[in-house]
């Protein structure tokens, strides 16, 4: 299949997670001709705007419109579109209805790899359930007998994990890392659209620039930035090289 007819999954809990964590593989495969596509559960509007909520009188609909705009910057800058399921957070819970969905896109994009959070999260409890859901509605679309279709066509697509803000706390296990030294600068400026932030850009900056020097030590070739991955399910090679 040609690189213009592939697409791209990214499954996340808020809108600044598929910025810090997977922005450059974004970026990079859209670059490719990737179709990417990002489904975001939250706006992350209680636990992830702690910033704006304090102002006196802001109203919950306010910091879920602002976080609804900032992330669909962000994600323009990237390269992908963006599809909102609204579910909350802290707590973030997810009904049928939104699996449902997600099931839907699954068939819808056919991706080619879907990037999610990390299993396990002992600081932010929202990650591990997108995590899962993410894994459930890949799981579910391969059901025949979820929504009969006899003409669909749908081929489960490997997962990878992207990096949580604390690996070392995670069991996050960087198997892959992926150079992103093309796509670097348009990265960053998706940062700069979460102003409110800006305590993070310096961090994944050094995290990005740890992984590039670890990218190039592991593969022979020089690079500066990287985003490290886990594989949630084994490789099938032909060969071992």
């Amino acid at each position: 299949m040609a690189a213009a007819a592939r697409s791209g999954l990214v499954v996340t809990a808020h809108p600044g997670d598929f910025v810090w964590r997977a922005g450059g593989a974004i970026a990079l495969h859209a670059r490719k001709g990737y179709r990417m596509k990002i489904v975001c559960l939250s706006f992350g509007e209680r636990g992830e705007s702690q910033w704006a909520w304090k102002k006196a009188g802001v109203r919950l609909e306010d910091v879920k419109a602002q976080r609804r705009v900032e992330a669909e910057e962000a994600a323009g800058i990237l390269g992908a579109e963006i599809e909102f399921l609204d579910v909350g957070d802290y707590p973030l819970r997810v009904g049928e209805a939104v699996l449902d969905r997600l099931v839907d896109v699954y068939r819808e994009e056919r991706p080619a790899f879907v990037l999610t959070h990390a299993l396990e999260d002992p600081y932010n409890f929202d990650h591990p359930v997108a995590a899962h859901v993410a894994q459930e509605g890949r799981v579910i679309a391969q059901a025949a007998g979820h929504k009969p279709d006899p003409d669909r066509s749908y081929a489960a697509p490997p997962v990878f994990l992207f990096e949580p803000h604390q690996p070392e706390q995670c069991n996050f296990k960087p198997q892959v890392i992926l150079n992103i030294d093309a796509v670097w600068e348009t990265k960053f400026r998706a940062f700069q659209v979460l102003a409110a932030q800006k305590h993070l850009w310096e961090y994944y900056t050094r995290v990005a620039l740890n992984r590039g020097v670890q990218g190039g030590r592991n593969s022979g070739t020089a690079m500066t930035y990287g985003e490290a991955y886990q594989r949630l399910f084994p490789m099938t090679l032909e060969e071992l090289a």
